[in-house]
């Protein structure tokens, strides 16, 4: 039963470096290698061509040595005897008209054969004979050369043992392979060293990324003299902690907008059940306490659905239109003194239709409308009309009214004019009612100029 064979490319996969600092050494590491080779193959080739020319003119030296033995004079051809001639035949033939006059004492029939061939060879135009290589128990280079003078009729072959020349080679290309692992071992080693350093900045960034982004810290990555590369890094980083700052402020503003509108319907159904269970109550009590529960519930459900659709980024309000006169009726009978509220509308032949939802009016009325009861003394005031196709809705009340080096600070978040004055309030209604206000197409504003007290004023277009 045979295994299955893996895939070899997921294999090899699963061997590639998962650090940058590793992918970066290894594409050094085999570009290196790559060059080194062709390197080493053409160095390696122009030796062996080197010591091939040096041994071919080493033979042709010999074989001139041997040629001034020869006397060609008379039209004939003869072999001097001299006191070097052993020396100077040793590994030479000497051929005249292709016939073998004189061959070493000791050469083989393989070599003498190969310098028959040589012998037997036209010249070339220049007059120069060929050369070829003997291979065998040992490599033997033969060289033709013709003795000067004598009209090509006279030829001596030379002999010489490849032997050193290959071992000069050999020890050539071992030495060079052995520097070649030098050189990829100092590459890989310095590449990662070099990466490390560069990548040391990068590191240091990302850690204070996360760091900074955890705290909301005002800490930046531009300006601090970087290379190019890292200025660019470092700009994606600061836009990255801007865009986490923002989703951060939007979520802190968003928990903190839910709590301070869940708050008066919470405290509603738990005065509600506080009083019902003070003492027995009669069916009927406890049918109007379960309604005025299941009321402030719906009304926090309406107060959730409408804040998390309004936060939903580039989700614009949802369409609807809202009788205002009905909905701040309905918001004067929920308030913690609802005798003290006066709601006051032209006559019916007018319509005050807003043109958003009414949990929407809902939601930008009642902040302004509960800090005018917590401040007012006696009376607050909701008057709505209609002028240039908007409906304004106005919030008055007879109270201390704002400061005047309050009123540039009125609309931002958490910013209360007297926070020990002993009224509650997180200082997040008015910007809430602004924001919701602005989302609709409309705004709020104040009104500086009344007195006593304070006014606000809602304009939203009408439906």
């Amino acid at each position: 039963m045979s295994l299955p064979r893996r895939p070899l490319l997921p294999c090899l996969a699963r061997l590639r470096p998962r650090t940058l600092r590793g992918r970066l050494s290894l594409v050094a590491l085999t570009t290196a290698a790559l060059l080194m080779l062709i390197l080493t193959v053409v160095f390696n080739t122009v030796v062996r061509h080197r010591l091939e020319r040096e041994a071919d003119d080493e033979l042709r030296t010999r074989a001139a040595a041997v040629a001034t033995t020869v006397d060609v004079r008379d039209d004939r051809v003869r072999v001097l005897e001299t006191s070097g001639d052993r020396l100077l035949d040793t590994n030479a033939w000497i051929y005249a008209d292709g016939r073998l006059l004189e061959q070493p004492p000791a050469g083989s029939d393989a070599l003498t054969r190969a310098a028959d061939a040589l012998a037997a060879e036209p010249p070339a135009a220049e007059g120069r004979r060929g050369c070829r290589t003997v291979g065998g128990p040992d490599t033997v280079r033969l060289c033709a050369h013709p003795v000067p003078g004598a009209a090509a009729r006279a030829t001596v072959v030379t002999a010489l043992d490849l032997a050193p020349y290959r071992s000069s080679a050999r020890t050539l290309l071992l030495g060079s392979l052995a520097l070649d692992a030098v050189m990829l071992v100092c590459t890989y080693a310095l590449t990662r060293l070099a990466v490390g350093r560069a990548l040391r900045p990068v590191r240091a960034m990302t850690d204070q990324a996360t760091q900074w982004s955890a705290v909301a810290s005002e800490e930046r990555f531009a300006g601090r003299g970087r290379p190019a590369e890292l200025a660019a890094l470092g700009a994606s980083l600061d836009s990255l902690l801007d865009r986490i700052r923002a989703v951060l402020r939007h979520e802190r503003q968003l928990t903190g907008e839910l709590s301070h509108e869940l708050r008066t319907p919470l405290s509603r159904i738990v005065a509600e059940l506080d009083w019902w269970r003070a003492r027995p109550r009669s069916e009927a009590e406890t049918r109007a306490s379960y309604e005025v529960v299941a009321e402030a519930a719906q009304s926090m459900r309406t107060i959730c659905d409408t804040l998390l659709d309004e936060a939903r980024e580039g989700m614009p309000s949802a369409p609807g239109t809202a009788d205002a006169p009905t909905v701040l009726r309905r918001l004067a009978a929920h308030t913690d003194a609802p005798g003290a509220v006066r709601v006051i509308v032209p006559d019916g032949r007018v319509p005050l239709t807003a043109g958003v939802q009414p949990a929407l009016l809902e939601r930008i009325v009642s902040p302004l409308l509960a800090n005018a009861v917590r401040y007012a003394r006696t009376t607050v005031t909701l008057a709505a009309s209609r002028s240039d196709g908007c409906i304004r809705i106005g919030v008055t009340d007879d109270g201390p009214g704002v400061p005047t080096a309050f009123t540039e600070s009125l609309f931002q978040p958490g910013r209360r004019a007297d926070p020990g004055d002993g009224h509650g309030g997180a200082g997040l209604g008015l910007p809430l009612a602004r924001r919701l206000a602005r989302s609709a197409g409309g705004e709020v504003t104040y009104d500086p100029g009344y007195g006593p007290g304070a006014r606000f004023v809602v304009i939203l277009p009408a439906g």
